[in-house]
C-alpha cells in the first residue's frame, strides 16, 4: 500500500519534529568575487531542503518516514570548506557542461577537434577539472519553495565551444517532489548534458549501506562500459543479467554474481536506456527502503539514467554530523543523455545549436509504502 504524507500526520506535528539544519554561517563566504550562500526551501507537507549556490548543491533534504520522522537523506558536508577540499567532490551538485564521461577527453564537432580537460586518466568526467559543481552560481530565491540559479559558461571553458547561458530551477512541490529543471542557450554549436548528483540513502545519510534498498529501473537495455568506464556504444538487453531492474529488486541481491560489467564498474555504475511512452515526462525509476517505508520515484524527459551504487565510497570520508560514509552507503540516479554521446553517432544527440533552447527535467518524488 502506498500512502501520501498528508494522510499520515498533520503539518503541525511535522513542525514539532526535530531536524538539524546546517548552520548557514559555514557557507557565507566569498569565492573569487562571488558570495556563497545557503538557502532553505520547504513545502506544505514536511519536505525541507538546504541548497548552496556553490555548485548548486543540495546540502540537506529532510523527508518524513512512515512514522512522521524526518531524516536527512542526502550525503554531504557541514560547511563550504569540506565541499572544496574533499575527494568526494560531487555530493549533491549540479553537473555540467557534460554529465558522465567523454572518451579520451575529445570530440569532433563540425570538423573541429575539441580537447577537453582530462580529469579521470585520459578521459573527461562531469565537465572537467572545474565543472559546474565547483563554480558559484547567481542565486535568486523565488519563493519559500523555489530557488533559481544562473551561470554563464564562457567559450572554451574546460575545452567546450560556445558561450553557454544556463539556468537551473530547484522546487519543492506540495506533491512531495524535488524538481530540478535545466535551461540553456548557446551562441555557437556545442554539446551539453546537464544532470544532478545527489547521493541518496533513504534510511538517512550515513546510516548503513543501500544494498537493502529495492530498486526498479524502467529500462530494457543498458550501455556496457570498457575498463575505463567509457561506453562501448552497444545497447545491451538487461534480460538474464544483474542489470534487470524492471521489477523492484534488492540492490545487493546480485552484486556477487560473476559478471564482467559488475567487475568493470566495481558494482553498478552504468547508464540505462529508458523505456519511453508517448508522454513528455516518463517514469524512470523507483527506490523503496523497507525500514523507513520511504519511496523515491524518478521522472524525466531524458533518454537515460545513470545508476551508481556508491562503489567508490570507502568509509574514509567524514560527512555531516561527523558521520562516516561507508562503502555503498548511497546511490545516485542521474537523469541524462548517454555517456560519450559526442563520440557515439548511434546515441541520441547532445548537440545544442544557436537559437535552440535546451530543456531537461528531473523529478524526485517521495512517498511512503506500507506492507
Amino acid at each position: 500500500m502506498i500512502c501520501c504524507f498528508s494522510g499520515l500526520y498533520s503539518c503541525h506535528q511535522q513542525d514539532q519534529m526535530e531536524i538539524k539544519l546546517i548552520d548557514s554561517k559555514g557557507f557565507d563566504e566569498v569565492v573569487g568575487d562571488k558570495v556563497v550562500k545557503l538557502f532553505t526551501l520547504k513545502n506544505a507537507n514536511g519536505l525541507k531542503a538546504q541548497i548552496t549556490n556553490y555548485g548548486g548543491r543540495v546540502v540537506t533534504l529532510y523527508v518524513p518516514d512512515k512514522s512522521g520522522r524526518r531524516d536527512d537523506i542526502v550525503l554531504g558536508f557541514d560547511d563550504l570548506r569540506q565541499y572544496q577540499t574533499s575527494k568526494e567532490k560531487y555530493f549533491g551538485s549540479l553537473i555540467g557542461r557534460y554529465g558522465n564521461r567523454i572518451g579520451r577527453a575529445t570530440f569532433n564537432l563540425d570538423g573541429v577537434d575539441y580537447v577537453l580537460a582530462a580529469n579521470t586518466g585520459v578521459n573527461h568526467l562531469h565537465g572537467g577539472v572545474k565543472g559546474f559543481e565547483s563554480v558559484v552560481w547567481e542565486a535568486q530565491l523565488i519563493d519559500e519553495s523555489t530557488l533559481q540559479l544562473n551561470y554563464f559558461s564562457k567559450h572554451l571553458e574546460e575545452g567546450y565551444p560556445g558561450n553557454l547561458s544556463v539556468r537551473v530551477v530547484y522546487q519543492l512541490t506540495d506533491d512531495q517532489s524535488l524538481k530540478v529543471a535545466y535551461f540553456a542557450t548557446t551562441d555557437q554549436p556545442t554539446v551539453i548534458n546537464l544532470t544532478h548528483h545527489s547521493f541518496f540513502n533513504l534510511k538517512g545519510a550515513g546510516v548503513g549501506t543501500i544494498n537493502d534498498h529495492y530498486l526498479q529501473i524502467n529500462a530494457d537495455y543498458f550501455t556496457p562500459v570498457d575498463d575505463a568506464l567509457i561506453t562501448t556504444g552497444e545497447q545491451r538487453s538487461v534480460n538474464n543479467t544483474p542489470f534487470d531492474f524492471l521489477k523492484l529488486t534488492q540492490i545487493g541481491d546480485r552484486l556477487d554474481q560473476l559478471d564482467e560489467q559488475l567487475d568493470k564498474g566495481r558494482g553498478y555504475d552504468h547508464n540505462f536506456v529508458l523505456n519511453h511512452s508517448d508522454s513528455t515526462i516518463n517514469f524512470a525509476a523507483k527506490v523503496f527502503e523497507p525500514l523507513s517505508g520511504r519511496t523515491m520515484e524518478v521522472y524525466t524527459n531524458e533518454p537515460g539514467i545513470q545508476f551508481y551504487g556508491g562503489n567508490f565510497l570507502d568509509g574514509s570520508v567524514e560527512g555531516k554530523q561527523e558521520k562516516k560514509y561507508p562503502f555503498r552507503g548511497a546511490f545516485c540516479l542521474e537523469t541524462q543523455h548517454f555517456p560519450d554521446s559526442p563520440n557515439k553517432p548511434n546515441f541520441p544527440s547532445t548537440l545544442l545549436k544557436p537559437g535552440d533552447d535546451y530543456y531537461s527535467i528531473c523529478i524526485y518524488k517521495f512517498g511512503i509504502q506500507l506492507p
